[in-house]
């Protein structure tokens, strides 16, 4: 099976931007993929002037979530590291029973990596001289520093559904035929881990499974 993949573009956020970052593109990702009938949910973004939608599936909402919380424990055990998130979608598919497989696979069709340099903001400066404690604040400037970084970010993020986008419009020959009764495609969202973990297994099987290397850093 033709697996298509989309590495979208990196975004730079602050821990307190994480989710409403992921929330955004996951769901938008998901919704893109709906297939039957669903009650759409538009959803303003507190932090940036963007809306995106939500299939309106409680599951779903229930399922990216749960992820998005995993991710922000393992960034607070990993600060001022690059990640990736992987939202893979798939078709159960029935094999021939061994001793060492089970009696079904996954084939995964569509790839989404999304990519995200979590940072810190430095702490105001605090020194002192010979003769009195000096104290450096923010101030002014960095509130415009911070305002002109929150403006770049959401264009970015912007940037990013639009790629989205584009993509679901062009790579359409890919997607399995749609089987009657179901509202959206089996998907499943891979967060980094530890090295020893499962994650570590379960891209080295999808890398041999679609032929298409993950870029984890």
């Amino acid at each position: 099976m033709n697996c298509e993949a989309c590495q979208l573009k990196e975004l730079e956020v602050e821990h307190f931007e994480i989710s409403e970052v992921l929330r955004c593109i996951l769901h938008t990702i998901v919704f893109l993929r709906a297939l039957g009938l669903v009650q759409p949910k538009d959803v303003d973004l507190e932090l940036f002037e963007i809306t995106y939608v939500q299939c309106g599936v409680v599951e779903v909402e229930k399922k990216i979530d749960e992820k998005i919380e995993h991710f922000i424990s393992w960034v607070e055990k990993h600060p001022n590291k690059k990640s990736q998130i992987c939202l893979s979608f798939y078709e159960v598919k029935s094999k021939q029973p061994s001793w060492f497989t089970n009696k079904t696979e996954r084939l995964y069709w569509e790839q989404w990596y999304v990519n995200l340099n979590v940072t810190q903001r430095p702490k105001p400066y605090s020194g002192k001289s010979h003769h009195t404690k000096m104290v450096v604040d923010p101030g002014e400037s960095a509130s415009e520093e911070r305002s002109s970084r929150r403006a770049m970010l959401e264009a970015s993020l912007g940037e990013v559904l639009s790629q989205i986008i584009k993509f679901v419009n062009e790579k359409k020959d890919h997607v399995p035929p749609i089987s009657e009764g179901v509202i959206y495609f089996p998907y499943e969202i891979t967060i980094p881990s530890s090295p020893d973990s499962a994650f570590g297994m379960d891209m080295i099987k999808r890398m041999l499974q679609t032929g298409h290397p993950t870029m984890l850093s």
